[in-house]
């Protein structure tokens, strides 16, 4: 796939670095304020990541859903035309984060040991954009990011259960933004017929799976913030170690989609969390005020990755 010259400068404009032909990188928000030492990211808070040291990115921009509550231009299709491979994107994602991080080495602000810590990245989300299930060599990709010695996450929307079977990174989640299927596609605006099965036996594959896995559900008003027992009927079929139920942020795109108001406060999103543990065994673990997000496990503990 090759990103036409209009959307890269989209992209561009939105702080994306392209990384070969169809792959992106991008600094978080949290990898900005953990360098200015004004806090980290939740995925500390719960997992031991250093955000400082994640790479955040994607191998395609391309996606079989068009979230409303999504901030990367939906409206815009991507084309498909070809692959690179797994090599490469990592070569040319650890090249475009060494670019990004370059940019910080003269503000005054910056913690300079954390900045040198910086440029050896030990994480990467592959979880920018896009659908990166759509790949088709994502198992051999972080493959490559483990030789390197970094841990990787990834997030995916189900729609690809093969796919969701081959890969073993580091934590997998699957976001289920949706208890049922009328929900799911009103919240998810679905591009292909027969994706609530497909998510539906990527659940099935995910309780088999031997890696640490998550159930990320994205909250929005007026949309899926409802029937916090069929929920509960799917994270019991998933059997995750842990879900993260988050708010929506009004942020990038999702803006010309949705009103702020869409966007739940933290005790909205507390109190549902509250009605789903009364259908599961699921127990409070952590959460973050600031992040809008409350973690479940099984045993209300958490073990850290690092």
């Amino acid at each position: 796939m090759l990103i036409s010259s209009n959307f890269e400068s989209l992209l561009k404009k939105h702080g994306y670095h392209m990384a070969g032909s169809h792959s992106a990188v991008k600094t978080c928000l949290w990898l900005n304020k953990s360098l200015r030492g004004e806090g980290k990211c939740y995925k500390f808070q719960f997992y031991g990541i250093a955000s400082h040291r994640c790479v955040q990115m994607t191998p395609t921009m391309q996606c079989n859903q068009k979230c409303l509550h999504c901030w990367r231009p939906t409206e815009i299709d991507v084309p498909e035309t070809g692959w690179d491979s797994p090599e490469l994107i990592v070569e040319e994602s650890l090249k475009a984060q060494q670019r990004l991080i370059s940019g910080y080495g003269g503000a005054d602000i910056i913690d300079k040991t954390l900045w040198e810590e910086a440029k050896n990245p030990r994480h990467v989300a592959i979880s920018l954009a896009g659908e990166p299930t759509i790949y088709p060599y994502l198992d051999h990709l972080i493959d490559a990011f483990h030789s390197k010695n970094m841990t990787t996450f990834v997030v995916t929307n189900g729609t690809y259960p093969a796919m969701v079977e081959r890969i073993n990174p580091t934590q997998l989640y699957l976001s289920l933004n949706a208890p049922d299927e009328d929900t799911y596609r009103q919240t998810c605006n679905p591009q292909e017929e027969g994706l609530w099965e497909r998510i539906c036996k990527s659940l099935d594959i995910l309780r088999e799976k031997q890696t640490r896995t998550v159930l990320r559900i994205t909250l929005t008003e007026g949309l899926n913030i409802t029937n916090p027992e069929g929920y509960a009927t799917l994270i019991d079929r998933a059997g995750p170690d842990y879900i993260e139920i988050k708010a929506y942020m009004h942020l990038g795109f999702s803006q010309k989609r949705l009103e702020r108001s869409a966007m739940p406060t933290h005790q909205r999103i507390r109190e549902f969390s509250e009605r789903i543990m009364q259908y599961t065994d699921y127990k409070q673990a952590d959460e973050s005020q600031i992040s809008r997000i409350v973690l479940l496990s099984k045993n209300g503990d958490v073990k850290k990755i690092v």
